[in-house]
């Protein structure tokens, strides 16, 4: 099931790299053919890059994609690489988004308690939306974190 939501979710966030680009062109083209430039659209990158990379972060650690800092993991034995990845996800990984969200908590409580505006004059008045990504990300990355490591701790350890 967690499997399932962090895919859904990368389903539906993915499109938005289509959405950046397309409005990137456009924001390179009304400024530098027509001369028109707008704040909220230059912002509306900003938003979407957030959201997509935010929110794909569980997937991202679901299809193993993510990046590995561990110098000695690629020549591992699978044994070692499985206590790795236990020991990643339940003393690194785990600890780090609870620590995140619970530290992130009450500047996007504020943020929405003030419906806080836009980051530039003329921009997008929805930081409060913004900030509410740092939770779900930590949210959808620890799920993700527990499956995997239901996946780990349920496998036979490989000799």
């Amino acid at each position: 099931m967690i499997d399932r939501i962090n895919t859904t979710t990368a389903n539906l966030v993915r499109w938005l790299a289509l959405f950046m680009v397309l409005i990137q062109f456009a924001i390179v083209m009304g400024r530098y053919v027509f001369g028109v430039n707008s704040i909220a659209a230059q912002e509306s990158v900003l938003y979407l890059h957030a959201t997509l990379f935010m929110l794909g972060a569980g997937y991202t650690l679901l299809v193993d994609k993510h990046v590995r800092v561990d110098v000695f993991y690629a020549k591992a034995s699978p044994a070692t690489r499985r206590r790795i990845d236990i020991f990643g996800h339940l003393f690194l990984l785990l600890p780090s988004m609870a620590a995140l969200l619970y530290w992130s908590w009450p500047s996007v409580r504020n943020s929405w308690k003030i419906l806080e505006g836009p980051l530039s004059v003329g921009g997008i008045e929805a930081v409060f939306l913004m900030k509410t990504l740092i939770p779900a990300f930590c949210i959808l990355v620890m799920l993700q974190s527990v499956s995997v490591l239901i996946r780990l701790l349920s496998q036979r350890a490989p000799s």
